[in-house]
């Protein structure tokens, strides 16, 4: 695919990870009425400006069609909503995840001990009952710290976490950072994938691992504690408490020939009181790492892992209505959830800080030149 000149002068990070996209459109006649280059920036501009369909993206597209040719030509208008969808369905999805997992470890930069965090959401509107087609769910990986996806994988249903995982660690660079991954993921081969990639993990353990399991609690009955915390948080109604319990004597645990640098076992206990009907409820849990924090940071650490609930998929469901989606055609739910993340990441990285996430993207929507700022034109 030609990249434009125009491309290379505005947009050199994106034309330096985005022109190797191979157009998914027929190219036996040579031409098209919509160059592809031309589309990528059109979607992006859109969904940045709370576009959430194809139809709102034209639609923004007429709208703001004088601003989008200050930076490429748009000789033949705008593509229609069906263009789009055809265009995001055969687009290769790999080979678009590829390039997004390049710009934006380029864009943001991972410092030491950055928490990445590992976890699976489904979009739920993605499911076709005609076709018999399963709904997406999307396993990505979260840079808590910095707020933003550094890539993500396509899998059939849940249960094939398992084998995404390593495959997803394989295209990223993880190197003295903390992964940290709900139960589902807590196997012996994606630990030591981790451990491959110079990275520590966190690997909450539950019943699918039942004789591990098993001993862990065993050892917190036997063994004396290295360290502990205690920490309170008070909010959204409520209020938590998390005693935190480390142990690094790991003598009495027979597993631990099995799972690659573990130094450290964990235990969280949650307490919490509703404010408006004082109702209580308490939870344990248990986890594994091969890092060796004072319980003040495995707290904190593992508390952080939630970011990705709480920033990332809560954003995909209310910022970008993913979950009812209609984008169901071929690869375009994959395609627009990683367009998503790349407008997240510009969004988030946007430094007016009193401005919400939805306050920027309707700042975009009628702003140019902070719409401009977002995209780093």
């Amino acid at each position: 695919m030609r990249t434009s000149t125009i491309l290379q002068k505005k947009f050199p990070a994106f034309s330096k990870f985005f022109s190797t996209l191979t157009d998914p459109r027929r190219t036996h006649k040579g031409n098209f009425l919509y160059p592809f280059e031309e589309i990528l920036f059109l979607t992006l501009s859109a969904i940045i400006s709370d576009a959430k369909s194809w139809e709102q993206i034209r639609v923004f597209a007429e709208d703001q069609l004088d601003w989008l040719r200050k930076f490429y030509p748009y000789e033949s208008g705008i593509p229609s909503a069906d263009v789009l969808e055809r265009l995001f369905a055969r687009l290769d999805t790999e080979a678009f995840n590829e390039c997004f997992i390049g710009w934006v470890h380029e864009k943001t930069g991972l410092l030491k001990g950055e928490i990445i965090a590992f976890d699976g959401k489904t979009a739920r509107g993605s499911s076709c009952k005609f076709s018999g087609s399963p709904a997406l769910h999307m396993v990505s990986a979260f840079a808590a710290n910095n707020r933003v996806t550094l890539g993500q994988m396509a899998v059939d249903e849940k249960s094939n976490e398992i084998t995404a995982i390593p495959k997803l660690l394989d295209l990223l660079t993880v190197k003295d950072c903390i992964v940290t991954i709900d139960a589902m993921g807590c196997q012996k081969e994606i630990a030591s994938k981790i451990r491959e990639k110079k990275a520590d993990y966190i690997l909450q353990v539950k019943g699918n691992q039942k004789t591990l399991l098993e001993e862990v609690e065993n050892v917190f009955g036997i063994t004396k504690i290295a360290s502990a915390d205690h920490h309170e948080d008070f909010g959204h109604g409520r209020i938590e408490s998390r005693a935190c319990s480390v142990i690094t004597d790991l003598t009495f645990l027979d597993e631990k020939a099995n799972w690659e640098g573990i130094k450290s076992i964990v235990r969280i206990e949650r307490k919490t009181i509703h404010k408006q009907n004082l109702k209580q409820s308490s939870q344990t849990s248990f986890y594994i790492s091969s890092a060796k924090f004072s319980a003040s940071k495995f707290n904190q650490t593992i508390r952080g892992h939630w970011a990705i609930e709480n920033n990332l998929h809560w954003s995909l469901d209310v910022l970008f209505q993913e979950d009812s989606s209609l984008k169901k055609k071929g690869n375009s739910t994959k395609n627009f959830n990683i367009m998503s993340k790349m407008a997240l990441c510009m969004i988030e990285n946007e430094p007016a800080q009193k401005i919400s996430r939805i306050g920027k993207m309707k700042k975009c929507a009628y702003n140019q030149g902070f719409r401009e700022k977002v995209l780093n034109c």
